[in-house]
């Protein structure tokens, strides 16, 4: 099997909106187009960088609807999901099932996602939330969830 692909790394926020302010102080290039806002405010954003990796940052609220077993932040682990890509669907449910089998905790068992990814959480032996994500296959995809 080859090797995953490290894509994405999700950092959850408490402040979106001053979130933004200090990656674009530091030089990121965030254009509007690439926040997601409902109602309630901004719920994503996703920082490309040249080389096609992504940073995104995700609100409590996000967090919460695709990650079951996402808890806010207490002083204990962390505000991370670390994103890797997988072929396909089938070999997301396959590393989840595996890496549940060797003992490391299940954050949220595999599922199609709104945007048509299936996706996993997995823990890492730190706590470290580590998704396994699936391309989006249009055949899966949804509305967003009213947040």
């Amino acid at each position: 099997m080859p090797a995953p692909v490290l894509d994405q790394i999700n950092l959850v926020v408490a402040d979106m909106e001053r979130s933004i302010d200090f990656y674009r102080a530091i030089g990121l290039l965030i254009p509007e187009d690439a926040i997601w806002r409902t109602d309630t405010g901004a719920h994503h954003v996703v920082m490309k960088m040249p080389d096609g990796f992504e940073l995104a940052l995700d609100s409590y609220a996000l967090a919460e609807t695709y990650n079951a077993g996402w808890r806010a932040f207490d002083g204990t682990g962390n505000r991370t999901v670390m994103s890797f890509r997988y072929a396909d669907a089938a070999e997301v449910d396959a590393v989840h099932e595996r890496v549940v089998g060797l003992g490391h905790e299940s954050a949220q068992p595999p599922y199609y996602t709104f945007w048509g990814s299936r996706y996993a959480i997995v823990a890492d032996p730190d706590g470290n939330h580590v998704g396994l994500m699936s391309p989006p296959d249009r055949a899966h995809r949804g509305a967003p969830p009213s947040i």
